[in-house]
C-alpha cells in the first residue's frame, strides 16, 4: 500500500494519473501534494470524510478545476494542456453520475437517458429513445421509460442516472456519493448494480464516497483522503488490512487518537 506521496507513472493500464497535484482556496489547502494512479477497467473508490478533498480531485479529472500545481493525465492525455476542443472531446469519453442525480424533472425518464445521445452525439430522436430504452432495461427499469423522475423511488432515479451516464459508452464513469440519500437495502442494490455493470462493460469506474460499507462492497482499489492528503492507496484487501492508525480509525469509525 502506498504512502501519502507515492511514485506513479502513466501506462496503458492507467486510466487517470494525478502527479503531485495541490489546490488552495485562500489560506485553506484542499489538496496537498497528491499523486495517484487509477487503474483502467476496475472500480476505484476514493474514501474520506466530508471536506477531505474527494470532490476536488473529481473536478480535476473532469477538467472543471485546475490544480495550482501538478499534472493531470486522463486516458493518455495531459488534461490541462489540451485546447478547448480537445478537452470537450475528452469529456465525451467520460460519464458522470451526480450525487443528486441531476435528472430533468420536466422530461420523461427515457428522454433523460436519451438526452446526451440527442444533444451530444446528434443521434436521431427515435434511435436515441430506442437506445435509452435498452439502457433502462440493463439497469432494471424496463417499462418505466414513460414515467417522470418524480414518479420513481430514490433507487430508481439513481438507476436512471446510471443509464444516462452510460449512454455515450464512456471509457470512464465518475460517481459522486452514489449511496447518498438511500436506505441500506436500496444502497446495497445499487452497489450490486454498479459492480455487475462494471464487470459486464469493463469500464473504469471512479467512485468518491464516505460510505465505508458501500466502498467495501464494490472496490477493487481504494484510497483514503484525510485533510487533503492521500493517506493510503492500494487494493481493497490491502486497504482493509492496513494497520495505519489513521486508516484504521476511519475504517473502524473511531475518532483518531489525539
Amino acid at each position: 500500500m502506498s504512502d501519502a506521496a507515492p511514485q506513479a507513472t502513466f501506462s496503458g493500464d492507467t486510466a487517470v494519473l494525478l502527479e503531485r497535484v495541490s489546490k488552495r482556496f485562500g489560506d485553506h489547502t484542499v489538496i496537498d501534494d497528491v499523486t495517484l494512479a487509477i487503474p483502467r477497467g476496475r472500480i476505484t473508490v476514493l474514501l474520506g470524510p466530508s471536506g477531505s478533498g474527494k470532490s476536488t480531485l473529481l473536478r480535476f479529472v473532469t477538467g472543471l478545476l485546475r490544480p495550482d500545481v501538478g499534472v493531470v493525465h486522463v486516458l493518455g492525455e495531459e488534461l490541462f494542456a489540451l485546447p478547448r476542443a480537445g478537452l470537450l472531446k475528452l469529456r465525451r469519453r467520460m460519464g458522470m453520475l451526480f450525487q443528486d442525480n441531476a435528472l430533468f424533472q420536466s422530461l420523461r425518464v427515457v428522454d433523460n437517458v436519451a438526452f446526451p445521445l440527442v444533444r451530444v452525439a446528434r443521434m436521431p430522436t427515435a434511435a436515441a429513445r430506442a437506445r435509452a430504452e435498452a439502457l433502462l432495461e440493463q439497469v432494471g427499469l424496463a417499462g418505466l421509460g414513460e414515467r417522470t423522475p418524480d414518479e420513481l423511488s430514490g433507487g430508481q432515479r439513481k438507476r436512471v442516472a446510471l443509464a444516462r451516464a452510460l449512454a455515450l459508452e464512456p471509457e470512464i464513469v465518475l460517481f459522486d456519493e452514489p449511496p447518498s440519500g438511500l436506505d441500506p437495502q436500496t444502497s446495497a442494490s445499487i452497489d450490486a448494480l454498479l459492480k455487475d455493470t462494471q464487470r459486464r462493460l469493463g469500464t473504469t469506474f471512479v467512485v468518491i464516497t464516505h460510505d465505508i460499507v458501500s466502498a467495501a462492497a464494490i472496490a477493487d482499489h481504494a484510497g483514503l483522503l484525510l485533510d487533503g492528503k492521500l493517506r493510503a492507496f492500494g487494493t481493497r484487501d490491502e486497504m482493509w488490512a492496513s494497520v495505519d492508525p489513521s486508516v484504521r480509525a476511519f475504517l473502524d469509525r473511531r475518532l483518531p487518537a489525539s
